[in-house]
């Protein structure tokens, strides 16, 4: 397995966040973590990559706890995407070549250059490369933000909330983009999300948190409307369309 999640727990100020999370996810899959606001979805993202250490438990990335890896070599395995993403004065370019600095001993090269013009092209961002970041919509940053993600190279892709603020068009062109990052660079990818419909058409599989601990994992065709009505307290009807399952509230 590409990401092993095994009896975590996580406390802040004596207060329990998270408790006994197992799951697991392979390579060439996107993992959707949901529920409602403030049940450990961000808390349990970062405990991924060491942002925040759990209490106990482990996090195995291909077969290696992060607790026992370095900053540098986290930095080169997991690519780390936030919910908040800063725009700066860098152009785009430079603003994906920081990606690299893992990668960088003593100066940049051919190959780091090469790899960052590589990613750039392929996710539809060559035609702004000196373009200021923070002269970019939010969907433009976005995909900034997921091209210095991929440019170091990982084989674990977090993203919290990819699609939080973006209007339809963006959050459809970046679901799309982080399946087809997924599949064509054979990692994984774990996303915090609330909009449980793009979750259902675009993750492999989904984990529904309730009160710090995990209440279901199912594939995005096993999920219920009594999952949903459990975890979030609101009654739901599921009906496909297009073999697409859609979400409803009932009213």
């Amino acid at each position: 397995m590409m990401l092993n999640i095994r009896d975590l727990h996580f406390t802040y100020n004596s207060h329990p966040l998270l408790a006994g999370v197992n799951f697991s996810l392979d390579r060439g899959q996107v993992l959707a973590i949901l529920g409602p606001n403030g049940v450990g979805k961000t808390t349990l993202l970062k405990c991924m990559n060491a942002m925040q250490r759990p209490s106990s438990g482990a996090v195995l990335v291909e077969e290696r706890d992060i607790l026992t890896l370095s900053p540098a070599t986290i930095a080169r395995d997991i690519g780390y995407v936030s919910q908040r993403s800063e725009s700066s004065r860098l152009t785009v370019f430079d603003a994906v070549l920081m990606g690299r600095t893992p990668h960088i001993r003593w100066r940049i090269g051919k190959e780091d250059l090469g790899k960052v013009g590589a990613i750039i092209e392929s996710l539809g961002l060559a035609g702004m490369t000196m373009r200021y970041a923070d002269s970019l919509s939010g969907g433009e940053l976005q995909k900034v933000c997921i091209a210095r993600a991929l440019v170091q190279e990982p084989s674990l892709l977090l993203l919290d909330e990819p699609t939080s603020a973006l209007d339809l068009k963006n959050q459809v062109e970046i679901m799309g983009l982080i399946r087809r990052v997924v599949d064509e660079h054979r990692i994984a990818a774990v996303m915090t999300m609330h909009d449980l419909n793009m979750a259902l058409r675009h993750a492999d599989r989904t984990v529904f948190l309730k009160d710090g601990a995990i209440h279901a994992v199912a594939a995005p065709d096993e999920v219920t409307a009594e999952i949903i009505e459990q975890v979030y307290g609101l009654p739901v009807r599921i009906h496909h369309l297009d073999g697409q399952p859609i979400v409803l509230p009932q009213t």
